[in-house]
Parts: C-alpha cells; sequence; structure tokens
C-alpha cells in the first residue's frame, strides 16, 4: 500500500488527541472506581464524552487524517 492511498488510521492530531483524553479519563476513573469515588467515576465517564467532542471537533476543524490541515508524515 502506498503513501497516497493510505487513509491514516488515526496517525492525525485528531485522533492523538481525543485518545489521550480517553486513556486519562479512564485511568482517573479506575482509580475513582477503585478508591470508591462515584462522582469521580461520573465525572471520568463525562471526560470521555469529552475526548470523543474534542476529537470530532478537531476532524471537522482540518485536523483529521484526510483533513486539510494534516500533513502525513513519512513511514519509516
Amino acid at each position: 500500500m502506498n503513501a497516497q492511498s493510505d487513509p491514516g488510521h488515526g496517525h492525525s492530531p485528531a485522533a492523538w488527541t481525543a485518545v489521550t483524553i480517553i486513556l486519562i479519563a479512564f485511568t482517573i476513573g479506575t482509580f475513582a472506581f477503585w478508591f470508591d469515588a462515584p462522582l469521580l467515576v461520573w465525572a471520568s465517564a463525562g471526560l470521555v464524552v469529552v475526548g470523543v467532542i474534542v476529537g470530532a471537533l478537531m476532524a471537522r476543524a482540518g485536523y483529521g487524517a484526510n483533513g486539510p490541515r494534516y500533513s502525513p508524515k513519512a513511514h519509516l
């Protein structure tokens, strides 16, 4: 598969930002569940939703895999 037909597979700023926010939310939620802090568990669930929304907004702003503001890097 050449670089021109590669869809990006999530190697975009929008995808990286969304995944980072979601991973942080899951980490906080896991520790909150472990320490029996239900309010923080629900807050981290809300942060997961925020991560999805931020990723979608960034993709619509052109930072997605096929967006005009994203320039793919060469794979080694």
